[in-house]
């Protein structure tokens, strides 16, 4: 089956028992968002809210909330979509076994985008910006945002559906300087295939057209989301994905309308023309801050007949962002490894803010007539790795070989970090890019998409066994003798407050002298962080506090640590400091008057009691 509608998702949902209504008016600053939150992390179900104060239209929330609930709305399909992913990454599939594909190849067939020629039946009538849920998700937030929308451009130099890039990126509909339904601000980031076009767009000095669908079947969104092969449309994956195909006209102006959107806004966006846009709570635990994007001048806002507003919450993982990644490994499976020759698997670690932290699995093939005991081809894959789509965001990737433990699991973060810490030598094996391009809402580096990377490689014989507690004879100098261990091999310490870098490379170097004489043979990797306590409570507070919290070229200092022509290294263990930085964002704080509103909800007699 497909769904011709978010409201027959929806109905659909609703009978089979994964979606609830709340009933009461509810407030979209922080209250929405608070509810969601809430039901989210209970694992509870999507949400359909009746009425949203200040707004004519209901919404609904949580769709994906479990990976469960995302394979249930795509149960007829997600084969065949796995197939047709297998078959443009890896077209020679086809040929070795080409009947386990002919359905699949005909769903795709049947799934090419469908031009109607009007679009008058479907769509009902027209609101402005100020009339859509105004939801607004953390109390610092600029404004109101779309946190679900299918952005919709063409290449101006190839116009047309087949050409369009469908991405997920953020829009702010109100605040700061936007003139209130006619301006609002397109967020977009590196490598995203808006700014090729508006690139295009920009350089024959015409305004980029820019469609932005809200609602509409769920595999929409999730194609908007999707991390497609070269050359898979977006369109043809949402109806392939859909069991129905993407059905779109264009309107009197010129701009392509989504027939089974359930809002789109249309606009324009000139070259060079921008408005400052933020603060916005996102995806990786914290705000990011006010900086200038491409602001787009409103046209027209269509909606459908009795049209349902989508939306999300992000903040701290996990959220409902991270059940789209589960969903997306579910579809993509192998697609990664088998564009990087070598490659078994490579993993996004998600507590840690997905791009801040990458693990993977290698190979080691280059010389199989000798035992291989230094990286060699898995530095090869990683530098591939960091080179490719937004992989290239990365801040830290740590990476071993196949070969060393061929059950070695990239989703087990101690087994992982463990398996590496055994082998790694720390003489040789870290590799940093300096001055290069970070996730642009990372704010460790020195400006906006700036900062370094860097490769823990390890292969080989275990040189060494972790210590699974802190010897009692171990005596750490002040101000870092406070000491935690998350797990083997690994101390996270607190001590004094993160001043200025010129300050705190002095303190921690002479800290390192002090601490030389130690025995470090079972400790790889110390953590400087504010409260040790915390971030070894258990290995999300680890993989989040260690790697949103530092910059690997500013960060990273080593216990008897050396510079050999040009390559730094260390004997004793490597030392990443996570402590606050002034340049840092500020985290995500919840606000305790509407925690304890939707405390109510939750109690006998509210809309939510048995589910929170």
């Amino acid at each position: 089956m497909g769904y011709n509608s978010l409201a027959d998702c929806v109905a659909d949902l609703e009978r089979h028992g994964h979606l609830v209504r709340i009933k009461e008016e509810v407030d979209p600053y922080l209250e929405m968002a608070a509810i969601h939150m809430r039901v989210f992390d209970a694992e509870g179900p999507a949400l359909f809210f009746e009425r949203v104060k200040g707004s004519p239209f209901p919404a609904v929330s949580n769709l994906f909330g479990t990976l469960g609930r995302s394979k249930f709305m795509f149960r007829d399909t997600l084969d065949h979509v796995k197939k047709l992913v297998d078959v443009k990454m890896n077209p020679m599939s086809v040929l070795k076994n080409p009947l386990h594909y002919v359905g699949s190849s005909m769903v795709a067939l049947g799934a090419l985008p469908w031009k109607k020629k009007n679009g008058a039946p479907i769509l009902y009538g027209q609101t402005q910006i100020s009339a859509l849920p105004q939801i607004v998700n953390w109390p610092m937030d600029g404004g109101a945002f779309v946190t679900m929308p299918q952005v919709y451009t063409e290449d101006v130099s190839r116009p047309g559906i087949m050409h369009a890039n469908l991405g997920m990126y953020r829009i702010q509909l109100s605040g700061n300087d936007y003139i209130l339904d006619k301006e609002i601000g397109l967020h977009y980031q590196l490598h995203r295939g808006i700014g090729v076009h508006q690139t295009k767009a920009n350089q024959l000095g015409v305004p980029l057209k820019v469609s932005i669908f809200v609602g509409g079947p769920p595999s929409h969104a999730l194609s908007a989301v999707m991390p497609l092969p070269e050359g898979l449309s977006e369109m043809i994956f949402a109806g392939t994905l859909g069991n129905r195909r993407f059905r779109y006209f264009y309107d009197e102006e010129g701009f392509c309308i989504s027939a089974d959107a359930d809002f789109v806004i249309t606009g324009t966006v000139y070259p060079d023309e921008t408005k400052p846009e933020g603060p916005f709570g996102d995806h990786i635990g914290y705000y990011s801050l006010t900086h200038p994007f491409p602001l787009m001048h409103v046209h027209k806002v269509y909606h459908r007949r009795d049209p349902i507003w989508s939306f999300t919450v992000v903040g701290r993982p996990p959220q409902e962002d991270t059940s789209f990644g589960a969903l997306i490994h579910e579809i993509t499976g192998n697609a990664i490894p088998e564009q990087i020759n070598g490659l078994y698997a490579v993993h996004a670690v998600d507590p840690a803010g997905v791009h801040p932290l990458l693990f993977a699995i290698g190979s080691e093939r280059y010389t199989p007539y000798q035992e291989v005991d230094r990286p060699q081809e898995v530095l090869t894959i990683a530098n591939q790795i960091l080179g490719t789509n937004q992989l290239s965001l990365a801040k830290y990737l740590f990476i071993g070989a196949h070969e060393d433990n061929p059950r070695l699991d990239i989703h087990d973060i101690p087994g992982f970090f463990m398996h590496i810490l055994e082998r790694i030598d720390l003489t040789r094996d870290l590799h940093f890019l300096t001055n290069t391009t970070i996730d642009t809402l990372d704010y460790t580096g020195d400006g906006l998409n700036a900062g370094s990377k860097v490769t823990f490689a390890a292969v080989g014989k275990k040189k060494r066994e972790l210590w699974r507690e802190i010897p009692s004879n171990l005596n750490l100098a002040r101000p870092f003798n406070q000491a935690k261990m998350p797990f083997p091999g690994v101390i996270v310490v607190d001590g004094k407050p993160f001043t200025t870098y010129a300050d705190e490379g002095d303190a921690i170097d002479t800290w390192c002298k002090e601490v030389e004489r130690e025995d470090w043979s079972g400790i790889r990797l110390i953590v400087l962080v504010d409260d040790a306590a915390f971030a070894a409570d258990n290995v999300n507070n680890f993989a989040w506090v260690t790697f949103t919290r530092s910059n690997p070229a500013y960060d990273i200092y080593g216990v008897d640590s050396f510079t050999l022509f040009k390559h730094w290294g260390c004997r004793g263990p490597v030392i990443i400091d996570a402590r606050r930085k002034a340049h840092h964002a500020p985290d995500l704080i919840k606000d305790e008057a509407v925690e304890r509103k939707v405390d109510r909800l939750g109690a006998k007699g509210g809309s939510l009691h048995g589910i929170i």
